[in-house]
């Protein structure tokens, strides 16, 4: 059983040979954009309209709920495709049934440009998206940086994006997955452990930093009393700890969507664990892969790998690995036994995903993914602007690690 200690070894960086720009990203909300590319383009007729909006500075949560008072529309039947950063100039698409071009023509919401209105025949929903373009401005930067970018960039056009989760996916102390391994594990008090204690360096909160420290020395109703307000979860274990309620009593009691989000954390981990065992080569198929299409998001059984690499080499494929759930299909070969031998490892079984009112079902996702438009442009001697697109699911980040490596 692996130490619950041991965090994942560092991710390598696919481009090693070749030097980062170093930098600093999000100095201002303008430095980052992002644009949904959408799956389909509204038909122009139906009882469904498709807003696109910019928003600036909020989260799309925040956006949401903005349009629906203004619209006073319920913000739980509001459609939309993905979740856009709050730190960041984000242009997306909500769906309103019912209503019409001239409804949404006479509010005004702050935070919120309303940028088109148009109508559509069903609901939209999350994944109709084909991915995301970004332009993220890097300030702080050593000279001779947008060549470095665009070299960094060139390989990773030609070999692919490592499709893995960042440091975002794991919390503020980067231990979140610890948190979801113990929930599958049904070790409620080590889960509670993880949750409330262990402070982050990453933590600056000199308050938050003392509640976990009081968490730690025993000091129940002192951590609840320093825990932050904005820590849900964290407070609500401690107000049920505070009552004597049991580790599992408090577990069960934190918002689903946290609860979802920690088990899934776990999922990235295990996932981000099979694709640095295939580093640095992410292109080259196995036999007994699941090699994923990139034009129809489906994957098939790799038989005979040398006639299928070309299709790898043009990134039309590439190998998968799994997001492990109750439904998830393992590969064969070389590539199952690593997945079987890490699920071994971690103590897994695949029905171990099946929790009280919850089923993480699992998928396949491919180790890389391809990149798109990309292009630098240098802005002052320490500013470069790097643009590029990603398929859904797949984070900026990733790219900005291999072009800054810092």
């Amino acid at each position: 059983m692996a130490d619950n200690r041991r965090m994942s070894d560092p991710m390598p960086y696919l481009t090693s040979d070749l030097p980062g720009t170093g930098g600093r990203i999000r100095e201002r909300v303008e430095d980052f954009v992002v644009e949904e590319i959408p799956l389909y383009e509204p038909a122009g007729v139906g009882d469904h309209l498709y807003v696109t909006i910019q928003k600036a500075g909020i989260s799309t949560h925040d956006a949401i709920g903005r349009l629906a008072r203004a619209l006073r529309f319920p913000a739980g039947r509001v459609g939309y495709a993905g979740m856009k950063d709050a730190r960041a100039v984000a242009r997306q698409t909500f769906s309103f049934a019912g209503l019409s071009p001239e409804d949404v023509a006479r509010v005004s919401v702050p935070g919120v440009m309303i940028l088109e209105a148009r109508r559509h025949k069903n609901k939209l929903r999350v994944g109709h998206l084909r991915g995301n373009r970004f332009l993220i401005r890097i300030r702080h930067v050593a000279p001779g940086s947008d060549r470095a970018a665009e070299a960094v960039l060139e390989t990773l056009a030609r070999r692919g994006v490592p499709n893995i989760y960042g440091a975002q996916r794991f919390g503020s102390k980067g231990d979140s997955w610890l948190v979801g391994r113990h929930i599958l594990r049904r070790d409620w008090d080590a889960a509670v452990d993880v949750l409330l204690g262990r402070p982050g360096e990453k933590e600056k909160d000199e308050r938050l930093r003392e509640a976990r420290h009081r968490y730690e020395a025993g000091d129940i109703e002192g951590a609840y009393e320093l825990m932050p307000r904005s820590f849900t979860a964290e407070r609500r274990v401690l107000e049920i700890l505070l009552r004597e309620g049991t580790p599992e009593q408090a577990m069960r009691r934190i918002p689903k969507s946290v609860y979802r989000i920690l088990v899934s954390s776990y999922q990235s981990w295990l996932f981000n664990r099979l694709v640095r065992d295939r580093f640095p080569d992410l292109g080259r198929l196995e036999k007994g892969d699941l090699a994923f299409l990139h034009d129809r998001g489906a994957v098939f059984l790799v038989e005979d790998p040398a006639a299928e690499q070309s299709r790898a080499d043009a990134l039309e494929v590439s190998p998968s690995a799994p997001l492990f759930g109750t439904k998830t299909t393992l590969a064969e070969g070389e590539p199952g036994r690593r997945e079987r031998e890490l699920l071994a490892e971690e103590d897994l079984d695949l029905e171990d995903f099946r929790l009280p009112g919850f089923r993480f079902t699992g998928e396949r996702r491919p180790i890389r993914v391809p990149l798109g438009d990309a292009r630098v442009r240098p802005e002052g001697d320490d500013v470069i602007l790097v643009g590029f697109s990603l398929p859904r699911g797949s984070y900026a980040t990733t790219v900005l690690r291999e072009i800054m490596k810092n």
